[in-house]
């Protein structure tokens, strides 16, 4: 069964050794990295019995905000060392199924893809004719992602009862902003190891649409650009896709940030488009080049 797989030893101490690695912030208990072995050797009996009877209940999430490169802020959520590990657990079992299955033009949170493939994929489209694209905003998709949706899709492949209801309650966990502890109602908080596979299973029925629909496009977790001929086929796209993704996907476009432009115009995944002898090449945009030395002051 799915959840003995998840919990087997060989998974879980690919999970540790790759949770304990990024060296991350501790969550709301306040176990940071170094401390997280002792709290194993202490608890995880405890705790796999409850993931195994299902009475295993994830701790609130800590929420921090960082500013966007672009102005703006963005919430993460830090989950405790212990729901790290679940998380990543689960999510090494379920990539091996969904993987294989993820569009070529899915470019985000995949070992073997980048966001420069995903520019050098956009310059092939772009010399090939398709001048025009149709740059695509989710408004705050990790914020808005439905989980009756969600749920819905991940029980067409996962058949094992215990690990969809895990998941519910990894998704539904509470978020901690200081003091104030709320009931999480939608949205996959961005920092947990689960999110992004969740993420991509949700945008992947936005892959699968645009390719039965024969469109040319590449897409980066929400960052999704569509490469059209016309500025007239640009509109028509943008018109009933926009309405696709509010319709079926349950999310929401940002008309004031999406658009129809030309590629030079555009900045695609910390890349520009410039004209090169007949052709259009690309370039790390400025602006990314100067949050990039911003970093390293």
């Amino acid at each position: 069964m799915l959840l003995e797989e998840i919990l087997s030893r060989p998974n879980m101490l690919a999970a540790y050794d790759r949770v304990t690695g990024n060296k991350g912030a501790a969550g709301i208990d306040g176990v940071e990295a170094k401390d997280f072995k002792l709290q194993l050797d202490q608890k995880w009996v405890q705790f796999k019995s409850q993931l195994e009877n299902g009475s295993y209940q994830p701790q609130a999430v800590k929420r921090v905000t960082i500013p966007k490169p672009n102005g703006g802020e963005r919430h993460l959520g830090i989950p405790t060392y212990m729901d790290r590990l679940i998380q990543q657990a689960i999510s090494q079992v379920l990539v091996k199924q969904y993987e294989p299955t993820f569009s070529e033009n899915s470019y985000g949170f995949r070992s073997e893809k980048n966001a420069h493939q995903a520019a050098l994929k956009a310059k092939e489209y772009i010399n090939a004719g398709y001048s025009h694209v149709v740059d695509l905003d989710l408004s705050q998709f990790f914020d808005r992602v439905n989980h009756d949706y969600l749920m819905n899709e991940l029980s067409r492949r996962i058949t094992d009862k215990r690990v969809l209801k895990l998941i519910h309650k990894i998704l539904r966990s509470e978020i901690a902003d200081g003091k104030t502890l709320t009931r999480c109602k939608q949205g996959v908080p961005q920092g947990g190891p689960l999110s992004p596979l969740l993420s991509n299973i949700i945008l992947d029925k936005l892959d699968k649409e645009l390719e039965k629909r024969g469109l040319r496009y590449v897409r980066y977790a929400d960052d999704c650009s569509i490469y059209v001929k016309s500025k007239r086929s640009g509109d028509r796209v943008m018109e009933s896709i926009t309405r696709y993704i509010e319709k079926e996907l349950k999310l929401v476009v940002n008309t004031v940030k999406s658009s129809v432009t030309r590629p030079w115009l555009m900045k695609l995944l910390g890349f520009t488009f410039y004209h090169k002898k007949g052709e259009k090449g690309i370039s790390v945009h400025r602006k990314s080049i100067a949050s990039y030395k911003d970093k390293i002051r």
